[in-house]
C-alpha cells in the first residue's frame, strides 16, 4: 500500500541546501540560511541575475478544481524532476501554502507521492516566516489608521469610507466582520471592521509582484486605506506607514530555496489564493529561476479561468513575462465528476459521463489558445482510470490540436513525468509561442470584466450592481481604468455559481462588488457569493493533525 504523502516526505533523504545551491549555480555567499534544508537568496546576489539571459518558461495549470482532485502541483513538482533526469537544467517556481487551507479542508501545496517539495511539514507549517511579516504589515498598517483617527483624524478621513482590512492566516469565519473600538474613548473610535484571510491580501499582492525594494516602497505607498471628507484616496504614503511595512518585509521580499525529493531545487515565495487574488508565485521567484535554469516550471492556482488567466493577463503584464509553454493538468475522476458522478462512484468506469465532463477540459483548451502558447494536456493517473477512460481523453486532446501525455508522477516521481516531459521539451524546440493578453490597456474596466467573463468563462453577458457600477466609475476618475482586472469568484465553475459544472451556458455573470487595488495594480472585482475570509468545515482537517514526543508531525496533508 502507498505510504501517505508525509510519511514519504519524512522519509525522504534531503541534501544540505548548500548543495542544491550549487546544483542551481548559487554560490554559498548567495544563501541566508533558515536550518540545513532551507536558505533565502541575498539582494545582492538577487540583483545580479537582472541582467542574464532568461530560459525558457513552463505554466502548469488545471481544468477546475473537484473534490476527485487534480494534482496541479504535485504534476509541477513532477515535471520539473523529470526534465531534471533528461538532462534539462530545471528550476521549479511555487507558491508558499496558507496555513488556513492546512489546518481546513484543501491540505498543503508541497504536492504529492513521489512528486513532493521537502521539507513538506516546514513548507506547510510556517515556512520561513514570510506569512507572518505580510500579517504583521498588513495590520501595522490598519493599526496606524486607527490611530490616525484617534489621534484627531488630520487627513479627515471619513470612517463609512474606511476599505483597509485587518488580516490572519486562518481560515476563520466568525472574523469577516466585527466591530472594533468599543469601551472607553481611550480605547479608539468605534466603528465596523473585517478581516481577510493573508494570502488574500493587497500586500501579499504586492509582495509578489515587486521587482525589488525600491518597488515595493512604491507600491506600498500607492496603497488606499481609506477615503476622505473630499471622496480623495488616503494611502499608505498619507499615514506615513510605507518605511515600517518596508522594514517588516525586507526578508520575506527574499526568495526561498528548497528541493524536490529528487534534490531539483525549488524557489518557493509568496502565495494569494487565485479565486480572490491572482494567484501565482513572486515575480522575483520566477525571474531569478529563469535566469538559474534552461527551463523554469511555474504553477497559477485553482483552474486556468482564475490562476492562468492572472498569470497570463496580470502577472505577465507585470513582470514582463513571456511563457513558451502551457502544461493543462486533467484527470479521469475529476471529467467524470464533471458529467455528474458523485465522488464516490468516480472509481468506476464510466465512458458517458467522461464524454460529457470533457467539456470542461475542452473550455479551457479554447480558453488557453486565445493567448497564443502552445499546450500539453497532462492527464494525471489514477489507478482506477480504465485503458478505455484514458484512450478516450488522449483521443480528445488530439482532436483539438495539443500534445498529450500520461503522467504517473504520484507514483513514480520524475521517472512517471518523463513522457510529460519529453512532450514539453517537444514544443518547446519546435513549437513558437505568440504570447498576447485578451485585452488591451485602454479598454476600460468594465469591458475588461465583460471580456473575461465572455471569453474566458463563456457567459453571455455581466451584470453588475449599483455598487460595483459607482466603483467602477470611481476606479476611472481616479485615474486606474488602465490596470488589468483581478476576478473573484469561485474556483469550482466556469461560472460564479459553484454548482454549474461541466461547461454551462446560458447564463450571466454577477458583479457585486469592486475596488482598487492601486498599490498591486490591479482593480478587483467580486463575482457571486466568493468570499474573502474563509470558514473552516464541519470537521476540519486540524482535528487529525498531531505531533508525537519527539516532534514527528502526523495527519499533516
Amino acid at each position: 500500500m502507498m505510504k501517505s504523502d508525509i510519511e514519504i516526505a519524512q522519509e525522504a533523504v534531503l541534501e544540505p541546501i548548500s548543495a542544491i545551491a550549487e546544483k542551481a549555480g548559487i554560490p554559498e555567499e548567495a544563501l541566508e540560511y533558515y536550518g540545513r534544508y532551507k536558505a533565502k537568496l541575498t539582494e545582492p546576489f538577487l540583483k545580479g541575475l537582472e541582467d542574464k539571459p532568461a530560459g525558457k518558461l513552463v505554466l502548469v495549470t488545471a481544468i477546475n478544481p473537484t473534490p476527485a482532485g487534480e494534482g496541479k502541483t504535485t504534476t509541477s513538482v513532477g515535471l520539473g524532476d523529470a526534465l531534471s533526469r533528461l538532462g534539462k537544467k530545471t528550476m521549479i517556481a511555487l507558491r508558499e501554502p496558507s496555513l488556513g487551507p492546512c489546518f481546513g479542508v484543501k491540505g498543503g501545496a508541497a504536492g504529492g507521492g513521489m512528486a513532493q517539495v521537502v521539507p513538506m511539514e516546514d513548507l506547510n507549517l510556517h515556512f520561513t516566516g514570510d506569512f507572518h511579516a505580510i500579517t504583521s504589515a498588513n495590520n501595522l498598517l490598519a493599526a496606524m489608521l486607527d490611530n490616525h483617527i484617534k489621534q484627531g483624524n488630520e487627513l479627515r478621513i471619513d470612517t463609512k469610507r474606511i476599505v483597509w482590512k485587518r488580516c490572519e492566516d486562518m481560515n476563520d469565519r466568525a472574523l469577516r466582520n466585527i466591530v472594533i473600538g468599543l469601551g472607553d474613548a481611550g480605547d479608539g473610535v468605534a466603528r465596523e471592521d473585517h478581516f481577510v484571510i493573508t494570502v488574500a491580501t493587497e500586500i501579499m499582492a504586492v509582495l509578489c509582484l515587486s521587482r525589488d525594494m525600491k518597488d515595493l516602497k512604491a507600491r506600498l505607498s500607492r496603497i488606499i486605506v481609506a477615503y476622505d471628507m473630499d471622496k480623495k484616496p488616503v494611502t499608505a504614503a498619507d499615514l506615513k506607514a510605507v518605511g515600517s511595512m518596508a522594514a517588516l518585509l525586507k526578508d520575506a521580499l527574499k526568495p526561498n530555496l528548497v528541493q524536490t525529493i529528487e534534490h531539483t531545487p525549488v524557489l518557493v515565495h509568496g502565495g494569494p489564493f487565485a479565486n480572490i487574488a491572482h494567484g501565482c508565485n513572486s515575480v522575483r521567484a520566477t525571474r531569478a529561476a529563469l535566469a538559474l535554469s534552461d527551463i523554469t516550471v511555474t504553477e497559477a492556482g485553482f483552474g486556468a479561468d482564475l490562476g492562468a488567466e492572472k498569470f497570463l493577463d496580470i502577472k505577465c503584464r507585470a513582470a514582463g513575462l513571456k511563457p513558451d509553454a502551457i502544461v493543462l493538468v486533467a484527470t479521469v475522476r475529476a471529467l467524470k465528476y464533471n458529467g455528474g458522478v458523485p465522488k464516490a462512484e468516480l472509481g468506476t468506469e464510466n465512458l458517458e459521463a467522461l464524454k460529457k465532463g470533457v467539456a470542461n477540459l475542452e473550455k479551457h483548451i479554447e480558453n488557453l489558445g486565445f493567448y497564443g502558447v502552445p499546450v500539453v494536456v497532462a492527464l494525471n493517473a489514477f489507478v482506477s482510470d480504465t485503458p478505455a477512460e484514458t484512450s478516450y481523453v488522449e483521443e480528445f486532446v488530439r482532436s483539438k490540436g495539443c500534445s498529450f501525455a500520461l503522467s504517473e508522477v504520484w507514483e513514480k516521481g520524475g521517472e512517471g513525468g518523463e513522457a510529460l516531459a519529453k512532450e514539453v521539451i517537444d514544443v518547446l524546440e519546435n513549437k513558437k509561442s505568440a504570447y498576447k493578453s485578451i485585452y488591451e490597456d485602454s479598454m476600460s474596466p468594465a469591458e475588461k470584466i465583460e471580456t473575461i467573463a465572455t471569453k474566458i468563462y463563456g457567459a453571455d453577458g455581466v451584470d453588475f450592481s449599483p455598487k460595483a457600477l459607482k466603483e467602477l466609475d470611481n476606479a476611472v476618475k481616479l485615474g486606474y481604468s488602465d490596470f488589468p482586472v483581478c476576478m473573484a469568484k469561485t474556483q469550482y465553475s466556469l461560472s460564479d455559481d459553484p454548482a454549474l459544472l461541466g461547461r454551462p451556458t446560458g447564463y450571466r455573470i454577477t458583479v457585486r462588488d469592486v475596488y482598487v487595488s492601486a498599490g498591486a495594480g490591479f482593480i478587483v472585482a467580486l463575482l457571486g457569493t466568493i468570499l474573502t475570509m474563509p470558514g473552516l468545515p464541519r470537521h476540519p482537517a486540524a482535528e487529525g493533525i498531531d505531533v508525537d514526543d519527539n516532534g514527528v508531525i502526523t495527519g499533516l496533508f
